[in-house]
């Protein structure tokens, strides 16, 4: 880490720390010891004097509160508001995962939930899937922003996935370090060293105070330093920035702003990748916080007007859909496997008499007709534990 970069007015304090790096030698993977310095955050809030930040992020501010209303609103028009909850998770998943280089497709998704063993590379599936499924338990939790929340995220979100260092659900206890990669990596050369393993709790004990108090600043401004200080803490061994993303999708569903999980920011930070490490770490380096909350109320905005077109769309698509099979004179059945289509876009034939009741032939019936109906296709080419999907509607979640 270059303590150069680091002068009188970054948020915190560099202290010294050890490293278990790894290295090769005469073939065998060894380990030692290298000492180092790390960076401690300070607690927020950063000190920032509220009529300054007001003026100074004033039209970005209005612009990502504004964009949000508009969403609410076009929510609130909806006859279904519930089915953009699934694609807009969805596609989450796979973005949020692609800024940590772990990719799936929506339709590799959709086939892995009843076929694993049928997708290539399963591992990284598994992985944005656990997504999904940690967003789900976020949203189901009573709890609010606190250490057992991101501890119960955080082992949803690695459960079985092979990676040495995952130990889902537990705080970290050696140190970490940002930057480097594969077996190059070199303490060295990192780019950001987080706080050692003796101040994570306090660092994470200061960080849910303020997550449960208020300061007078405006929510949006405070989620984002809350993702700032998650970053900077890194309390895990592995997955850290996945379960950062996570907490802003699940705190930006607000009382005062979102009555539903619909904005999520991942796209226009995997678009602007490397804009956001720099910004992350300048705060750390020289304090630039009005930088990176103007950068994240960018992002608010831009997704939530993203989010406002791809709604209608979704909703368009569902009433497309419950006009073609209305054609086929079917029984309320049809739709019903429609909506749910929206919430998980694949099926099996069991998975549909376990859904709604029915028998195999009434399910087989069904699943024929929504084929007919361009709605459902087969995805597996076998005959038996055949998957289907619905094609608009991962298109709807990869665009």
């Amino acid at each position: 880490m270059d303590l150069s970069a680091f002068g009188p007015s970054s948020p915190g304090r560099l202290e010294p720390t050890v490293f278990l790096e790894e290295f090769w030698d005469s073939g065998l993977r060894k380990t030692r010891e290298v000492s180092g310095m790390s960076f401690v955050p300070n607690p927020l809030p950063p000190g920032l004097e509220r009529t300054e930040l007001l003026a100074r992020l004033f039209d970005p501010l209005i612009a990502a509160e504004r964009a949000i209303a508009q969403l609410e609103g076009s929510a609130r028009q909806l006859k279904n508001p519930h089915i953009l909850i699934g694609p807009f998770s969805r596609r989450e998943a796979m973005l949020s995962s692609a800024i940590e280089d772990t990719h799936a497709s929506a339709e590799q998704m959709a086939l892995f939930e009843f076929e694993p063993d049928f997708v290539e590379n399963r591992d990284e599936v598994q992985e944005v899937v656990n997504y999904v499924r940690a967003l789900e338990v976020g949203l189901a939790s009573d709890l609010p922003v606190c250490k057992r929340l991101i501890r119960d995220l955080h082992e949803r979100l690695l459960r079985n996935v092979r990676r040495a260092n995952a130990r889902p659900g537990e705080f970290r206890r050696t140190q970490n370090a940002i930057g480097g990669g594969g077996g190059s990596f070199s303490f060295a050369a990192a780019k950001f060293v987080p706080p050692p393993p003796q101040r994570l709790q306090e660092s994470l004990d200061a960080f849910e105070r303020y997550a449960n108090t208020s300061d007078g600043l405006p929510h949006l401004v405070r989620v984002a330093l809350m993702h700032y200080q998650f970053e900077a803490i890194h309390p895990f061994d592995d997955g850290n920035g996945r379960v950062g993303r996570l907490l802003i999708g699940l705190m930006l569903c607000h009382p005062e702003h979102l009555s539903k999980p619909l904005v999520y920011v991942s796209a226009y930070f995997e678009k602007h990748r490397d804009r956001y490490y720099e910004l992350l770490f300048e705060v750390s380096s020289r304090g630039g916080w009005y930088e990176w909350i103007e950068f994240f109320l960018q992002a608010v905005a831009t997704q939530a007007v993203d989010a406002i077109g791809r709604a209608q769309r979704l909703a368009d698509l569902r009433e497309d859909m419950h006009r073609r099979v209305r054609k086929k004179r079917a029984s309320a059945l049809l739709p019903e496997i429609v909506d749910h289509l929206f919430v998980a876009p694949s099926v099996t034939a069991r998975h549909v008499c376990e859904l709604t009741g029915v028998q195999p032939n009434s399910a087989y019936s069904a699943i024929e007709k929504l084929v007919e109906a361009n709605i459902l296709v087969e995805g597996t080419g076998r005959r038996k534990g055949t998957v289907y999907y619905a094609p608009e509607i991962l298109r709807a979640i990869d665009t």
